[in-house]
């Protein structure tokens, strides 16, 4: 790609086999024009989809505008928030349908020399030859796109996140500046989406940290630099340990355990969650085989294993014929967002499963989209209630208690073991004891614990028959069980 001397009033750019003519408009600015007859190229120059420029447009843009003395333009890079959801609940056709009213409203709110195009997928970018009212104008972008779309006879609704970066001050060159505002782009859906944000030096130092995390734990799963810790669940009725959730640790060899938090979600965004759950699940029930038989083991699996059902449902097969663990000693812990997309895919699968012993419980129950009768029609075993809600049981007001009762009553009424996840005062377990649940886990009972230590909290709990005024046996002084200083 060249670009032609621009110092007269009319240029040209040479676009590989393209020519496009450019014209000096007032204040320095610039104004391209694309060939206009099919036979000189405007196949190869525009979307076909939206009408709009594509990506060979906006290089062939970026290049001109940087051709001129102390360049000033703003990129925006703009990328649409829950696209997907639409393109896959009510199909392609409408998908597309949607994305050429989304250019249409790009087109009709920018002006003739600002250069609009589609890059691909639910990807735009707006290129602008002045930096007057860039902010203003990206949060007028997100308002217009945000609003309802009438599709075909669906009422569709999607949003839009923006990344801006500015040169001179950001970029000096076409690279750069389309790096920067992809990186203002990924700040904007990392603060929650639906938003714009603007490069900052230190978004570079971030991108480079992400970057040795993503080949750090590349490494780290073809290297096997994983752990499973086990956190007990404790029967309410017995007060005894009657099961253990594996939960996933990275052993880094120089920044130590790295927290799930951290590197779970780029697990998934680069696929390595698969394999990593499948690791999971082969040695949890490796381990769990060596406990006493009336006790479990639950393992978390992730949306993205359900993407590839046969091959979800070979790893656990896989896992229990080698390890020799029952299908009834498994249970698959599963959140709402795997019943979003293609339920009855995902209610074959979990009929599979059950098929091979193995219970399904509803991980964070009331946290996503999940309803009574999303309850009733698939085949959940057990519901287990959001630690959010415990968290709400201490204090004044106490409002996560009534949430409690009534998912422990709908999950009883429906034959469920519930579950109350985060136990950690005193006060909680004793309302829990109360509340209809059969189980409780939390770090008043446990902090999650190596293998090597699970076999010391199998001791029953304290004898209570010579007490006059017995405790129920999920008392203070029976539910800390040993391991308690290990933290998650």
């Amino acid at each position: 790609m060249s670009a032609s001397d621009l110092a007269g009033i009319e240029a040209r750019l040479v676009f590989g086999d393209i020519v496009i003519r450019i014209r000096r408009l007032a204040l320095g600015r610039l104004l391209l024009w694309v060939p206009a007859s099919r036979a000189a190229g405007e196949s190869s120059l525009h979307d076909p989809l939206t009408g709009l420029g594509n990506r060979r447009v906006f290089q062939a843009a970026l290049v001109a505008i940087f051709t001129k003395p102390h360049a000033s333009a703003a990129l925006l890079m703009i990328d649409l928030d829950r696209f997907k959801q639409v393109n896959d609940t009510l199909g392609h056709p409408v998908g597309d349908a949607l994305l050429r009213l989304v250019g249409q409203r790009l087109r009709a709110c920018l002006s003739q020399e600002d250069v609009v195009v589609r890059l691909g997928g639910d990807e735009f970018a707006v290129l602008l030859q002045h930096l007057d009212g860039v902010e203003a104008l990206g949060k007028r972008l997100i308002d217009l796109l945000s609003r309802p779309y009438l599709v075909e006879g669906h009422l569709a609704n999607i949003g839009a996140s923006i990344g801006i970066a500015v040169a001179p001050s950001d970029a000096n060159d076409p690279s750069t500046l389309m790096r920067h505002a992809d990186l203002a782009l990924y700040d904007a859906k990392a603060a929650g989406r639906h938003c714009i944000r603007f490069f900052k030096s230190e978004l570079n130092a971030r991108a480079q940290a992400r970057l040795a995390l993503e080949t750090d734990l590349r490494r780290a799963t073809a290297l096997n630099q994983f752990a499973l810790y086990y956190q007990p669940l404790v029967d309410i009725a017995s007060g005894r340990v009657t099961e253990f959730e594996a939960l996933l640790r990275w052993q880094h060899p120089s920044r130590g355990i790295v927290s799930p938090a951290e590197f779970i979600p780029l697990a998934e965004e680069l696929g390595l969650i698969v394999p990593i759950g499948e690791w999971v699940l082969r040695h949890a029930c490796r381990t769990a085989v060596t406990w006493p038989a009336e006790v479990r083991v639950a393992v978390n699996v992730s949306p993205m294993q359900f993407s590839d059902s046969k091959r979800l449902i070979g790893a656990v097969a896989d896992a229990l014929t080698t390890s020799g663990l029952p299908g009834s000693r498994l249970e698959i812990e599963i959140t709402e967002s795997v019943l979003m997309h293609n339920n009855a895919e995902t209610l074959e699968t979990l009929h599979a499963l059950r098929a091979l012993g193995v219970s399904i419980a509803m991980d964070d129950f009331g946290t996503g989209y999940s309803s009574l009768s999303q309850l009733r029609s698939f085949p959940f075993d057990k519901v287990k209630i959001d630690r959010s809600f415990v968290s709400q049981i201490d204090g004044k007001g106490g409002s996560g208690r009534e949430v409690v009762r009534a998912i422990a009553a709908l999950g009883s009424n429906l034959g469920m073991t519930v579950t109350v996840e985060g136990i950690e005062t005193d006060a909680q377990a004793n309302f829990v004891e109360t509340s209809g649940g059969h189980q409780m886990q939390g770090y008043l009972i446990s902090h999650p614990v190596p293998s090597d230590m699970v076999s010391a909290l199998f001791s029953p709990p304290s004898p209570i028959a010579s007490t006059p005024n017995p405790e129920p046996v999920t008392s203070a002084r029976n539910r800390r069980l040993r391991g308690h200083d290990h933290e998650k």
